[in-house]
């Protein structure tokens, strides 16, 4: 379990293998202080597995399944990751519940300067969209986020400086993927009410 509040900008130091399995390699010193090996760190928004840690470094190994229904493949050395370590209990919920299970890939629509931070307006599939209400939550990148407007295709996001300053979010450009999120209570809501997600 997570919360969508960023811990710490990691950096990508290799991706080995290819559609069959990718194994992530990261510099995040102060996840890597407390992280042992299985425990689970959601990078991206995406809950993934230490399998090795070396100094600051840990290891992480992404199945096919993964590598399907996330952005992770796309990861190149020197990028920048958006790092969470699970919630552990004591710990302040200071996001949402996110459980780090990716719903699904959107992309970019606009980015426009709104005040001292940016609206960005995010094409997401229908399967995204209905879980979407205003001022609901939903995960961007792993990040724990406020849709402040539908429109369409797409829901908007506003991001105020601080959280601009401290992930991924600041580099966002029309055309980039991001892993996307929903509520999981929206998701239990709807099954409790009768309801059927699409396959």
């Amino acid at each position: 379990m997570f919360t969508g509040i960023v811990r710490e900008l990691g950096r990508v130091v290799s991706t080995d293998g290819g559609p069959d399995g990718v194994r992530l390699e990261l510099e995040a010193p102060q996840a890597a202080a407390a992280a042992g090996l299985g425990d689970s760190v959601a990078v991206n928004g995406c809950c993934l597995t230490v399998v090795a840690r070396d100094g600051a470094r840990l290891a992480f190994d992404a199945v096919p399944e993964t590598l399907r229904r996330t952005t992770l493949g796309t990861l190149r050395a020197g990028d920048a990751v958006n790092v969470e370590p699970a919630l552990r209990a004591g710990d302040a919920l200071g996001g949402h519940f996110v459980q780090g299970h990716v719903d699904g890939v959107g992309r970019v629509q606009s980015v426009e300067a709104e005040g001292a931070g940016l609206r960005v307006f995010v094409e997401a599939p229908p399967e995204i969209l209905r879980y979407c209400v205003e001022k609901g939550s939903i995960t961007v990148e792993g990040v724990s986020l406020t849709v402040a407007e539908l429109a369409g295709d797409a829901f908007a996001v506003a991001l105020i400086p601080h959280t601009l300053a401290g992930t991924t979010l600041s580099e966002l450009a029309p055309g980039r993927e991001l892993n996307l999120e929903v509520d999981v209570l929206a998701k239990y809501a709807e099954r409790l009410l009768g309801g059927s997600r699409p396959a």
